[in-house]
């Protein structure tokens, strides 16, 4: 594949990237509307027609790795892992 035809994916791709943002945040418009309207009725959960909306709220458990590294250094250094990955990126 020659430079310029590199050149030529990586604009398709950027402009497809754009897209998608722009979908991202229409969706997210949407999506603020509806918990707005269940809000509004005082409700978590709304039936509209064939679908079910939710807003309903969860509690999770999260270790604190900053207070865990400062008050037991040596634990949380022997429990830590390293990880590698790798970022695509067109810039």
């Amino acid at each position: 594949m020659t430079t310029v035809e590199i050149a030529g994916i990586a604009k398709e791709y950027r402009e497809l990237q754009a897209m998608i943002k722009e979908l991202e945040d229409e969706a997210e418009a949407i999506k603020a509307t509806m918990i707005a309207e269940l809000e509004a009725q005082g409700t978590d959960t709304l039936q509209a027609g064939i679908f079910t909306i939710k807003w309903t709220a969860y509690c999770g458990s999260r270790v604190d790795t900053t207070a865990l590294k400062k008050e037991l250094p040596d634990i949380a250094a022997r429990y830590t892992r390293s990880t590698e990955s790798r970022r695509f990126q067109v810039a």
